[in-house]
């Protein structure tokens, strides 16, 4: 996109835009990029293909790319958002970097919500889109428990529920979202989830929520009806 208006790129060519994007701020050799994007064909037709793919860029998709008779790389003046998303994740994943200087909001999710390349099969693109999918798995999970503390609770259930929704049978994202639940006093919604989650893994894994996610809910079976949180 540029000045959020979106740029149109010929099919054949998008793989390539990808490819090297993914490779932000690095030069890639053409032999590499032929041989990803066209492993199946000989090295001389994938050669042919990509020269094929880089004569039908125009414009300014033309213009993002920098290129030379050996690499490829991004043009200088291009950013690629994933990569603003993933020093994000990184920053929230740091132990040395405390949570009040990171300025957490509800907004912080929308960055780490997002799949990459859905629908995409290559395995370049899947090997990255799942180390993104950890990467902000694990940021999404640690952004709910900083929002609890600091009592933002609708921001919690948001960035857990981004995170359950990425990876449905995840138990870490599911103990994300209880607890969000269970420290705003939604001792049913709490209940209710966990209920919810522990049928869908047995049907769909044949498989128990662990014990760690049992004594999360424990208590709450034993409340009598009418009664608040076991958290205050």
């Amino acid at each position: 996109m540029v000045d959020n208006i979106p740029v149109t790129v010929p099919v054949g060519s998008k793989r390539l835009l990808a490819l090297i994007a993914l490779n932000y701020r690095a030069s890639v050799p053409r032999e590499l990029i032929a041989g990803s994007l066209w492993a199946e064909a000989s090295e001389q037709r994938a050669y042919t293909n990509l020269r094929a793919a880089l004569s039908r860029l125009r414009g300014l998709g033309r213009q993002a790319l920098d290129v030379s008779p050996r690499e490829v790389r991004l043009a200088r003046e291009v950013t690629v958002d994933l990569y603003h998303a993933r020093s994000l994740a990184q920053r929230i994943l740091d132990p040395h970097v405390p949570a009040e200087g990171l300025d957490l909001n509800t907004a912080t999710v929308d960055q780490l919500s997002a799949d990459l390349l859905p629908g995409w099969y290559d395995e370049w693109a899947l090997l990255e889109a799942d180390r993104w999918r950890q990467l902000r798995l694990h940021a999404l999970e640690k952004l709910a428990g900083e929002l609890i503390d600091a009592e933002q609770f609708a921001g919690a259930v948001t960035a857990a529920h981004a995170a359950v929704q990425a990876d449905p049978l995840r138990e870490s994202s599911q103990v994300s979202l209880i607890r969000a639940h269970l420290a705003e006093g939604n001792l049913a919604e709490a209940l209710d989830h966990f209920e919810r989650y522990a049928r869908r893994l047995r049907n769909e894994l044949g498989l128990r929520p662990t014990q760690r996610l049992n004594r999360l809910v424990a208590e709450i079976r034993q409340l009598p009806p009418g009664s608040g949180s076991f958290l205050q």
